[in-house]
Parts: C-alpha cells; structure tokens; sequence
C-alpha cells in the first residue's frame, strides 16, 4: 500500500479532527433526551425535528462538548394556527454541566422542563423572543437556583434579534476559549468575554409554549483562533 507524505498526512488528519457531529433527523431522536414540564409531541423525520410543547421543554444532545466548539442549526418558530403556534422562545444551553453529578453530566439528574431547573446548572444561555417574549437574552448561569445574572449589553428588544413566524433562520452559538458567542441570521447577536470559561459540557435545545422545527443540525469542533 502507497504511503502517504507526511504533509498530506497530516491535513487529512487535521480534516477528520475538524468533521462535525451531525443530526439529519431522519433516524429519530436516539441521539437526544427529552425533559417536558407536559406531555409534549416530539419528532424527527424527514430531516427535521417538530417540537409542539404546551409548557416547558428541553431537548439534550446526549454527547458531551468539549471546546472550543460551535453548535449550528436552522429553526423556524411556527404559526399555522396551532395551540402552541406562538412564536417564542427559541432557546438553547450549551456547555452545560450539572455541579451535583459526578461526571457533570445533567442527563445523570434529569429535570422536569420547568424553566427554573435548569439554574443549577453552570452553562451558557440564550433564549431568542417574540410576541409574549419581548426580549432577547444572553446569559451564563452560576449553578444557583434563582442567580440568572444578566449584562445590560445581552438585553436586546430590536426587531433584529426577535422572531419572525414561518422563516428558516440560522443560529449559531459557540465557545472558543473565552470568547461566548451568538450568532443569529448569520449576524452576531452577543459576545461574551468569560475570564473563567465552561470549557466543557453538554448541549439543549429548549422552548417554552411553542412549536419550533429544526434542520441541519452540526456540532464543529474549532482550531484555536478559527
């Protein structure tokens, strides 16, 4: 067998590091866990996942994350006249560890939805509004119940970083280092400067009283400075 030069080598190497995780939703949802506050309806099919939930629901990658690492997707809040057709909240943690497990892993304690849950966790939070939700906000949680610390410049109310029914629309957030961002329509939403990075965890996705699809779904690892 041929042997390749070490430099090509090493840029396929370098490729195959770099090959994302990826979710065409058209296997089903072996590779997520669902925690509804109410009974839900949960889908993937047909390379996109439905999520029609009356309350409260978060929906884990099961994989754990390390950084520095970008987590991109497409997602549409939907308005077609059903019950929870609300076009709100679309949500999402990334880098979340749960202090209480051993691993860290919060899939080890599952919670029940309920927004409020989830600040026992140490992670990244960002949660996209519309209509009821008149904001858009970024934060990182300290894993104590009822400390959601929020900066004035991560508190946004233009159109720009609110919802639009029925519109395919790319997110993206990421963790490089130090460097938490959020990107949305392709334009960056929020940086956050963190002198103490989450450099690991795990991945939600999350809405309250909505119903959101979602496609193309990747997880990319990132070189330093990408």
């Amino acid at each position: 067998m041929r042997r390749l030069a070490a430099p090509l080598l090493m840029v396929l190497l370098s490729a195959a590091a770099a090959n994302p995780q990826t979710d065409d939703f058209r296997h089903g949802l072996s590779r997520w866990r669902v925690e509804a506050e109410a009974p839900s309806r949960v889908t993937a099919q047909d390379g996109v996942m439905d999520i029609d939930a009356p309350k409260g629901i978060s929906i884990w990658w099961t994989g754990e994350l390390t950084g520095p690492v970008a987590i991109e997707y497409e997602v549409m809040a939907v308005s077609e006249g059903g019950p929870n057709d609300a076009v709100s909240d679309v949500n999402a943690l990334w880098m979340a560890t749960d202090p209480a497990a051993p691993t860290g892993s919060p899939l080890a304690h599952p919670r029940s939805g309920a927004f409020a849950d989830y600040d026992t966790l140490r992670t990244y939070y960002v949660g996209i509004g519309g209509n009821r939700n008149t904001t858009t906000r970024m934060r990182r949680y300290l894993g104590e119940p009822g400390n959601r610390p929020l900066l004035p410049e991560h508190d946004r109310a233009d159109p720009a970083a609110m919802l639009v029914p029925n519109r395919w629309t790319a997110m993206r957030v990421a963790a490089e280092g130090g460097r938490i961002t959020v990107d949305f329509g392709r334009k960056r939403l929020f940086t956050m400067n963190d002198t103490a990075p989450y450099s690991r965890g795990w991945f939600a996705l999350r809405t309250t009283k909505s119903h959101l699809r979602i496609r193309n779904f990747r997880i990319v690892s990132l070189e330093p400075g990408h």
